[in-house]
């Protein structure tokens, strides 16, 4: 059964690879590939095999809805970068027969920008946002330890007088076993179109994306390692500038790069590391680390903490409270703040 249900799994993400490739920046919609809770932010942005009871992580990876988060709200606000807000809100719920479901709407807004005319001057303001509606359902097959789910997200986007309309549909699968404590998901994330563009002439593309990941915490170790493996759809992440297109000595000699330095960058861009130490069953302190992150906003003279996140966790009363930051430019970093709660704890039975 376990090989089956693994082979499920590889199944799907074979199917993923005749999808299109698409690199960063040349697609639409790209606020969907922000990190939407606390605890998500702190592991380092990427969360998608952990299943405890956690509606925030349900958001990343469809399977992971299940029968415990009924009734279940989750609230997340970030304080991004430049002044850029964004936040959600979550609700799921069990359905005996039909299976689980959740819904939930996600909220961008860029803030105010500054608007000039073709000669430079500055003649006022203008803004923009992005939401996304999210109806997300999951179902347990085989046993309960595999199940499949599916993210359907109506987008709605405006930049000043400029409108868009899309959707996109994410896929996931997942195989937890909660003896073992080991999880295994695959994820391919937002296959769809544009409906209506900006300029009602060029559909742009969305920013299709295949990904893995795997959690696992040692009996008796209070400790959940995990790890994602993001952009299996392309391989190299790596951007060369175009006004420096390549490195050269003190004499204008070009420098070949090494191909096994090379090898071994183009594979960590894909890897995104996080530790969840459980220091009791209310308290958390979560680490994460994203290389590409890293190597994308890190300064060459003086790195600092570009790609380092963390954060923590904790219950009080009837409510799950979690902060996360992470790290980009020496001068900028996200603070992310989420909350969630069981509407059923407040009823006594």
């Amino acid at each position: 059964m376990v090989k089956l249900k693994l082979s499920v799994i590889v199944t799907l993400f074979l199917f993923s690879l005749v999808g299109y490739s698409q690199p960063g920046g040349n697609s639409t919609y790209q606020f969907l590939n922000l990190p939407i809770s606390a605890r998500v932010t702190a592991l380092g942005g990427n969360l998608l095999s952990v299943k405890d009871n956690d509606l925030n992580v349900a958001l990343l990876n469809p399977s992971l809805l299940s029968d415990s988060m009924n009734n279940n709200v989750a609230l997340s606000f970030i304080n991004y970068i430049a002044g850029t807000k964004y936040g959600y809100a979550a609700f799921g719920k069990h359905f005996k027969k039909a299976g689980n479901f959740s819904a939930g709407v996600y909220y961008l807004d860029y803030g105010k920008i500054t608007r000039a005319d073709n000669t430079g001057a500055i003649i006022g303001t203008f803004g923009a946002n992005e939401m996304s509606f999210n109806l997300s359902y999951a179902h347990s097959v085989l046993d309960s330890n595999f199940a499949i789910g599916v993210d359907l997200k109506t987008i709605y986007s405006v930049m000043d007088v400029y409108t868009s309309l899309g959707t996109a549909i994410d896929f996931g699968a997942t195989y937890y076993n909660p003896k073992t404590n080991f999880g295994l998901a695959a994820v391919i994330k937002n296959v769809g179109t544009q409906w209506y563009s900006y300029n009602d002439v060029t559909k742009e593309k969305l920013p299709f994306e295949v990904q893995i990941g795997s959690s696992y915490k040692p009996k008796h170790v209070p400790l959940r390692l995990s790890v994602e493996y993001q952009n299996l759809e392309r391989w190299d992440l790596t951007y060369q500038d175009p006004m420096a297109p390549y490195k050269r000595d003190a004499n204008g000699v070009i420098i070949e790069p090494n191909k096994y330095k090379a090898f071994g960058d183009k594979l960590m861009r894909h890897f995104v590391i996080g530790g969840e130490f459980i220091i009791t069953k209310n308290l958390f302190i979560r680490i994460g680390y994203n290389y590409k992150r890293r190597e994308e906003y890190s300064s060459p003279v003086k790195p600092g903490e570009a790609g380092f996140s963390y954060g923590f966790g904790f219950k009080a009363y009837k409510f799950h409270f979690s902060y996360g930051r992470a790290n980009y430019l020496m001068a900028g970093a996200s603070n992310n703040f989420s909350i969630s709660f069981d509407i059923n704890s407040f009823y006594s039975k």
